[in-house]
C-alpha cells in the first residue's frame, strides 16, 4: 500500500525513487513488523488472559514446565497480523509470490487457530485429530505446488539445484514438483510446531532462517546477483524479502514477549503458519536444500520424534528420556535458558553454513 503510494508520489518527486530498492522496503518491513508487534503485544496478551486461553501442560514432561500452566497461548496471531500488515504496506502487490506466501501462511495460521480452539477453548485435549489436521496441511500444500507450477515463467522455477554442485541442475514434471513442494511446506510446518516447546526456542532459529533466506529471494531475483554467485535467477522473486523482513520484525518483537519466562506462547496458529512460510519462500528460492540445513534445529527436533516412537515400537524401548529431544536434554538436567540459548548458537552456526554455501559452489 505504501509502495504504491510512494511510486505514485515518485512521478511528481523524484525522492520517492528510493522506495523502489528493495533493500530499503525490507528494512522498513522489519521495522514495521517489530514495531506492531511491541504495540500490539501487551493488548493481545491481556485478552488472552481475560479470555483464559492459557496453556496446558504435561504431567509427564519436565516438572518445571507445571508453573507454566495457564500462561496465554494463540500468541501466533499476533506474529501473523504484524507480518500480514508489514508485507502489504511495504510488497509490490501485483507479485504472485507475494500473494503465494501469504495465503499459505494463512492457510496453515487457520489450521492451528482450530486445533488450538478446539484444545484450549472446547477443551478437548488432543486438539485437530492428527489425520484431519494432516489432510488439511496437505490440501493447502498441493494447492499451492499446482499454483506455483501453473504460473512458472521460467524453467529454473521447477529445477531442483543442490548447494556446492553449480552443474547440477534436475529439471522436474508436474509431480515431482508438486510433491516435493507439498512435502517441503507440511513437513517445515510441523518441525516448527515439534520445536515450539521451551519459551523463544522455535521463534529464534525460524527469525534467523528468515533473514538468510531474505537473501537468498533478494539475490534470486536480480539476474546479474544470481549469475555471480551462480544460483538460480527466480525473476520476482525478490519481494519475497519484504515478506521475510516481516517476518524477522514480528519475530523479534514476539520474542519481546516470549523470552523465558514467557509472558505468551505462539500455539499451533503461530507455529503451523511459520514453518509452512519458511518452506514456501526456500521452494520459490530454490533452496529446498540449504533450507534443511539452516533449519537444522527444527530437523534435528523432528528426527527426534521420528526416532524415539521407531524404537519404542521395534525394540520397546525410548532411545531419549524425552522427544522432542529439547525435553531429553531438560530431563538431563539442564536449565531451560541453556538448552534455549545453546540451541540458538547452533541455530546461528547452521544458518551461516547455509549462508555460505552463496560462495561454495
Amino acid at each position: 500500500m505504501l509502495y504504491w503510494l510512494t511510486q505514485k508520489l515518485a512521478t511528481q518527486y523524484t525522492a520517492f525513487h528510493v522506495f523502489s530498492y528493495l533493500s530499503l522496503r525490507g528494512i522498513l518491513a522489519v521495522s514495521s513488523a517489530l514495531l506492531l508487534t511491541l504495540w500490539i503485544g501487551p493488548a493481545m496478551i491481556r485478552a488472552l488472559s481475560r479470555l483464559q486461553i492459557g496453556q496446558q501442560v504435561r504431567d509427564d514432561g519436565p516438572q518445571t514446565h507445571l508453573k507454566k500452566k495457564g500462561t496465554p497461548t494463540m500468541g501466533g496471531a499476533l506474529i501473523l497480523v504484524a507480518i500480514g500488515i508489514a508485507t502489504l504496506l511495504w510488497a509490490d502487490l501485483g507479485n504472485r509470490y507475494v500473494w503465494t506466501v501469504l495465503g499459505v501462511t494463512l492457510a496453515f495460521g487457520l489450521i492451528g487457530f482450530y486445533d488450538d480452539y478446539l484444545k484450549l477453548v472446547v477443551g478437548n485435549s488432543k486438539g485437530l485429530a492428527a489425520r484431519w489436521k494432516y489432510l488439511w496441511q496437505n490440501v493447502a500444500g498441493l494447492a499451492t505446488a499446482a499454483v506455483l507450477w501453473m504460473t512458472a515463467q521460467t524453467a529454473s522455477e521447477t529445477t531442483l539445484y543442490l548447494p556446492f554442485l553449480k552443474d547440477f541442475a534436475l529439471p522436474m514434471g508436474a509431480a515431482a514438483f508438486i510433491v516435493l513442494t507439498t512435502l517441503m511446506i507440511v513437513g517445515m510446518s510441523n518441525a516448527v510446531n515439534l520445536t515450539d516447546g521451551l519459551d523463544g526456542l522455535a521463534i529464534m532459529p525460524a527469525v534467523m532462517v528468515a533473514g538468510a533466506l531474505g537473501i537468498f529471494a533478494w539475490a534470486s531475483g536480480n539476474a546479474i546477483f544470481a549469475q555471480y554467485l551462480a544460483i538460480p535467477a527466480v525473476p520476482g522473486a525478490g519481494e519475497v524479502l519484504i515478506f521475510c523482513g516481516a517476518l524477522v520484525g514480528a519475530g523479534l518483537g514476539f520474542l519481546w514477549f516470549n523470552t523465558y519466562p514467557a509472558q505468551v506462547f505462539m500455539g499451533d496458529i503461530g507455529a503451523l503458519a511459520l514453518g509452512a512460510a519458511l518452506g514456501l519462500v526456500a521452494v520459490i528460492v530454490r533452496q529446498e536444500v540449504v533450507v534443511l540445513l539452516m533449519g537444522g534445529i527444527f530437523v534435528i527436533e523432528t528426527a527426534s520424534v521420528i526416532l524415539q516412537v521407531a524404537s519404542f515400537k521395534l525394540r520397546g524401548k525410548r532411545l531419549f528420556r524425552m522427544a522432542p529431544i529439547h525435553h531429553h536434554f531438560e530431563l538431563k538436567g539442564w536449565a531451560e535458558p541453556k538448552v534455549i540459548v545453546r540451541f540458538w548458537i547452533i541455530s546461528l552456526l547452521l544458518v551461516l553454513a547455509g549462508l555460505a554455501t552463496l560462495k561454495v559452489r
